[in-house]
């Protein structure tokens, strides 16, 4: 691998006007991914508290560029095989995707390298 750009990322806790405790990946001022609130009445508040509740380690994030949401979505969960695998059963409603080959990718060494 060879890095092509890189990123200072902060990562906060930070408590809405509502109250709410959320997470806040911040890539500069302006520019940041702050999670769906499980508590908001919506759609995605809804079903962000309902995954929540079988996948606490699942995190969904909204892009936010200049005070806007973006539409475009982060998510992702820290989880062990096992788990994921049960999350995998959900999303595809089959277990199928066991029966493929779990294949290992070689991990490449990381080049600092100038654009």
């Amino acid at each position: 691998m060879r890095v092509i750009k890189e990123w200072n990322v902060k990562i906060k806790l930070v408590r809405t006007k509502r109250g709410a405790i959320l997470h806040m990946i911040e890539l500069k001022p302006g520019h940041f991914f702050l999670e769906q609130n499980p508590l908001k009445p919506s759609k995605y508040g809804e079903a962000y508290r309902k995954i929540k509740q079988n996948f606490p380690e699942f995190y969904f994030f909204w892009e936010i560029k200049d005070n806007k949401y973006t539409g475009k979505v982060f998510a992702g969960a820290f989880l062990e095989k096992e788990e994921i695998d049960e999350f995998l059963t959900l999303l595809a409603k089959t277990e199928d995707f066991k029966k493929l080959e779990h294949v290992l990718e070689e991990i490449e060494e990381i080049e600092e390298g100038e654009e």
